[in-house]
């Protein structure tokens, strides 16, 4: 992607040696300083698409003054024809808020409560229960009849012989997924999200692809869904097929109830970048299913956190809706737009430190997204409820 190497050059450029745009005078930033932006505290009566504040050039001023006002009225009315996944974690508790709040514009919740995990020959435990809410699960389901609880399930601790073994023994297989079906059932929960994938070098995912295949039968027996997390199918940076392919998709397509498409982090440590630059979105989803055969089972990932980078740091620093926030009050920055990559960045300079880079969301970069979720005829997971900004609701 030339254009994409042009950009990158063009930010370290801007980190190593000055601005890409002005910024203000001390005597500017003064001024500015005195100023304090406001927040609105009430909901609106209207959502951002009928505010005016879907712009490829909004302002600093706009994005703090509104970000917390969502449209309750709205809040469990669809804006998306296929189906919405949202991760919901333990370290975030406004990720549980907004789960309940808006509950109907989701299909499957996802909280990351979970790991199996594998003590010895057909010996297997879940562990994070003690982070399960009944009660919270309770409340989120009354938002949206027929919504779904698929908690992740992460493979956790295992190594490459652990799952060598369990992969080419059946009796293994059936205990495994015997321990799945035993917890969802027990727990509520209407399925997993397994995260499992790459945990085996390539050539041996024949072995992935027998265990997934058998799990699902077993939890569709039971009447619990199968989803699984997979990488992109495009290698970040390059134009290189990633370890989950059209062979494993044309396998894996017709057994499992979704997946999981981790279309964010596109930027290396080393390089800034945007998050998620829509060329490589769309690739990522037409490489994997070039013939839309079972594309309504993908949901695209869309990140709602963003990226920091500064030329005083090696690597990037993750930037949540409290920060973002934060950091357009104490600098107000001019929100750039690149249209190739369809995101807003904008940088802005510490008195110690030197520059910074910010990538982030925006009403506009999502709705572009949304837009392209409808036309390739995909679903969206979310990562993750409560890194966002409150009003980005009102585009689901």
């Amino acid at each position: 992607m030339p254009a994409m190497k042009a950009l990158v050059s063009t930010l370290w450029l801007a980190l190593a040696c000055g601005s890409v745009h002005t910024t203000l005078s001390k005597s500017d930033a003064k001024k500015a300083a005195s100023k304090t932006l406001l927040e609105k505290t009430q909901l609106a009566d209207k959502p951002v698409q009928d505010r005016g504040l879907v712009v490829p050039d909004p302002r600093p001023e706009d994005v703090v003054l509104e970000h917390r006002s969502y449209c309750a009225a709205k809040a469990r009315e669809r804006h998306v024809a296929g189906d919405v996944l949202g991760y919901v974690t333990p370290w975030n508790s406004h990720g549980y808020d907004i789960a309940k709040v808006f509950g109907g514009k989701f299909t499957h919740i996802s909280p990351v409560w979970l790991q199996i995990k594998r003590h010895g020959r057909e010996l297997f435990e879940v562990t994070g229960l003690h982070d399960v809410d009944q009660g919270w699960m309770r409340t989120v389901r009354k938002q949206a009849k027929g919504l779904r609880i698929v908690p992740r399930l992460l493979f956790e601790g295992w190594s490459h012989e652990d799952l060598r073994s369990v992969c080419d023994s059946e009796d293994e297989i059936e205990e495994l997924t015997k321990t799945m079906v035993q917890v969802a059932k027990s727990q509520h929960f209407d399925g997993f999200v397994v995260e499992v994938w790459g945990q085996l070098p390539g050539p041996e995912h024949i072995g992935l692809i027998h265990l997934l295949t058998h799990m699902a039968e077993a939890l569709h027996q039971a009447r619990l869904l199968a989803i699984l997390v997979i990488p992109p199918a495009v290698i970040p940076g390059t134009d290189q097929l990633g370890t989950f392919t059209l062979k494993e998709w044309e396998q894996l397509a017709p057994v499992l109830d979704g997946f999981s498409l981790m279309t964010y982090d596109y930027p290396t440590a080393q390089q800034p970048g945007p998050n998620a630059p829509l060329s490589w979105v769309r690739a990522c989803v037409q490489v994997l299913d070039p013939e839309a055969r079972w594309r309504s089972k993908i949901f695209l990932g869309l990140n709602f956190y963003g990226s920091e980078y500064s030329a005083s740091r090696v690597g990037r620093e993750p930037v949540i809706g409290t920060r973002y926030i934060q950091t357009l009050k104490e600098h107000r920055p001019q929100m750039v737009w690149d249209s190739r990559a369809a995101e807003h960045y904008f940088e802005y300079k510490k008195s110690r430190g030197g520059r910074h880079i910010v990538f982030y969301p925006t009403l506009k970069s999502l709705q572009v997204r949304l837009e392209l979720a409808r036309e390739l005829g995909v679903g969206l997971s979310i990562w993750e409820l409560g890194q966002g900004l409150d009003y980005f609701y009102d585009l689901l």
